[in-house]
């Protein structure tokens, strides 16, 4: 964005991440077990979710707000024993298991250096970030009309890096950011690379790839999850 530019604009994006988790829930002096949501729960590990973006930019100043909601479900026969959330669930019981995760966003990027004579355009950005999240975790047992869940909400300051490189002026660029935080064990890093082709001045279609990664380790919750894959996106802006 040229130095004293003004815009607004809005993008959609449409991840097809796969998905792996861990999680583990104390409650009511039981230690809970270590579960696998994909491979003993039986919870599904590939499936696409939408995320809406809208941002404000003027000069080397960038604001944008982002929302992002995932959830995903299964149904397993257990081959063990388990305790989740102060609640065990037999061996040969059928459970159905649900992990809804929602995500808000706030970042604010500044560019530090904007060479518009080198290439097509080259920047780099400093970045901080605020992602708030809001997890809710269910395991029941339908037959037994039984069941539990646990919440996690926190939110996580982040800082991070990117840069753009225009490869045709105002036509195709390339742009990369990696954001994160880690403390205590505890870690959530989020990396982004794309390509955009920009066929009209207030339009950009975007593909690339998307990855997150959080380890919570807390009280009476752990949580380690992983969401990594390709994604297509459009961008709107004035």
């Amino acid at each position: 964005m040229p130095v004293g530019a003004f815009e607004i604009g809005a993008r959609g994006l449409y991840w097809l991440p796969t998905f792996s988790a861990d999680i583990k829930v104390d409650d009511s002096g039981l230690v809970g077990d270590r579960l696998d949501l994909t491979s003993m729960l039986g919870v599904e590990d590939d499936k696409p979710f939408p995320s809406v973006e809208v941002f404000v930019g003027h000069g080397r100043h960038l604001l944008t707000l982002a929302y992002t909601a995932m959830d995903y479900s299964g149904s397993a026969i257990l081959t063990q024993k388990i305790v989740f959330n102060g609640q065990t669930f037999a061996v040969g019981s059928r459970v159905d298991t649900s992990l809804d995760l929602k995500m808000f966003d706030a970042q604010y990027q500044y560019t530090v250096l904007d060479l518009e004579n080198a290439l097509a355009g080259v920047s780099f950005n400093l970045i901080g970030q605020i992602k708030y999240i809001d997890t809710e975790a269910k395991i029941n047992e339908p037959i037994f009309k039984k069941g539990t869940e646990a919440t996690l909400r926190s939110p996580l300051p982040m800082v991070g890096v990117g840069t753009h490189i225009g490869l045709l002026r105002d036509l195709l660029e390339a742009r990369a950011k990696i954001t994160g935080i880690a403390y205590s064990g505890n870690y959530l890093y989020e990396v982004l690379a794309d390509l955009s082709l920009t066929p009209f001045p207030f339009l950009d279609i975007h593909a690339g790839y998307k990855a997150l990664r959080l380890k919570i380790d807390e009280s009476d919750v752990f949580l380690d999850t992983e969401f990594a894959g390709p994604f297509i996106g459009l961008t709107v802006k004035f």
